[in-house]
Parts: structure tokens; C-alpha cells; sequence
């Protein structure tokens, strides 16, 4: 099993990065955020999870130990493979994920992860006492009713979900996050 991985990055792409450790070029799986981190440096260091199927071996990289974690816990849940669990971790924070999972809110599941109901719920059932979360916060409210607002304006599902993610959990409340997410979405072009 490899569980952690340092070297040179000699290339990145949409899906994965290519590190070279010891002269071997290993394929690194990675969230598009983690992806855009490690490709503005020469040398990174990440948690892994090697992936065994019957034609592959594929390698997940993260840079917190908390997201490979979580990833790992996704896969725990039945009709979660790698990608799926990557796929979920791609669009929402490990603490959104947490909450989400804390509230039962399988609602939010399918919007951030573009999973089906029945695989949400499952996610929620299987999670809720293995993931734990912090307080129960207005901000998953707000995202999701952001989200909806967002999306009614114009802006496509991505670049909303790609704004929510990245505004800080201490912003609570379904006003505060749109003002929030409308100032990132009009800066980058939106």
C-alpha cells in the first residue's frame, strides 16, 4: 500500500499529476483544488490511497490527512467507488460534507455531488456516526439557498459550487453567503 508520496511534480491535467519519486513518474488522482495547489510548485508531498481493482491500480493524493480520511469513509459506503468519492470531494469542503452529513441533509448531497437521492441517503445513514461534525451552522442553509439563487441568475452549477466552496464557514446565513458569492463571482468574470 502507498500512503504517502514526495517528489517533483512534472506535470498536471484536469484529473490527475504526474510525480516523478526516484525516477518513477507516479499518476496522482486528485481533486481539480488539490490539482491547482500542487501544479504552482516543484515538490509536493501528499497522503494517498491506492485504489486495487482487477485492471489497475490507481493512486488518490490529498494534502490534508482530513480529506484522504473522509475519501477513504465515502469508499466505506456501498455504490461509492474512488472516482464518486473524489467526485464528492471535488465540490464541497470536508466541514460542508460533516454538516451535511450531521443534518441528515441527503438534499444537499445530491446538489453538491450529482449523486442520486437513494445514494445520498445512503451516504447520510452509513456516515452519520462515523464522520461527526462541529456545531450545526446556518451556512448549509445558506448554501444551499444561495445556490438556488446563484443558479436562477445565470451562473452556471460549477462556478456557484466552486464560489461557495471557497468562502469560510464562519459566514452563516443565506444573505451573507450571496453577497459573498456574487463579490467572488463578479471578480473572476463570473
Amino acid at each position: 500500500m502507498i500512503g504517502h508520496i514526495k517528489g517533483t511534480v512534472l506535470e498536471t491535467n484536469t484529473e490527475y499529476a504526474l510525480i516523478d519519486v526516484g525516477h518513477i513518474g507516479y499518476i496522482v488522482f486528485a481533486t481539480p483544488d488539490t490539482l491547482h495547489t500542487i501544479g504552482k510548485t516543484k515538490t509536493v508531498a501528499l497522503w494517498t490511497h491506492l485504489a486495487v481493482r482487477e485492471n489497475a491500480l490507481d493512486l488518490y493524493g490529498f494534502i490534508e490527512k482530513d480529506e484522504l480520511e473522509v475519501f477513504e469513509l465515502l469508499l466505506s459506503v456501498s455504490g461509492i467507488g474512488p472516482k464518486s468519492a473524489l467526485g464528492i470531494l471535488s465540490i464541497t469542503t470536508v466541514e460542508t460534507l460533516r454538516k451535511a452529513v450531521a443534518e441528515e441533509n441527503s438534499t444537499y448531497l445530491t446538489k453538491v455531488s450529482g449523486i442520486g437521492k437513494k445514494t445520498a441517503q445512503k451516504i447520510v445513514i452509513e456516515l452519520k456516526d462515523k464522520l461527526g461534525a462541529g456545531g450545526e451552522s446556518d451556512s448549509l442553509k445558506g448554501d444551499e439557498d444561495a445556490l438556488e439563487a446563484l443558479v436562477a441568475m445565470g451562473y452556471s452549477l460549477s462556478e456557484v459550487r466552486k464560489a461557495l466552496r471557497s468562502l469560510p464557514q464562519t459566514l452563516e446565513g443565506s444573505n451573507e453567503r450571496l453577497r459573498e458569492a456574487l463579490k467572488l463571482l463578479g471578480t473572476n468574470g463570473g
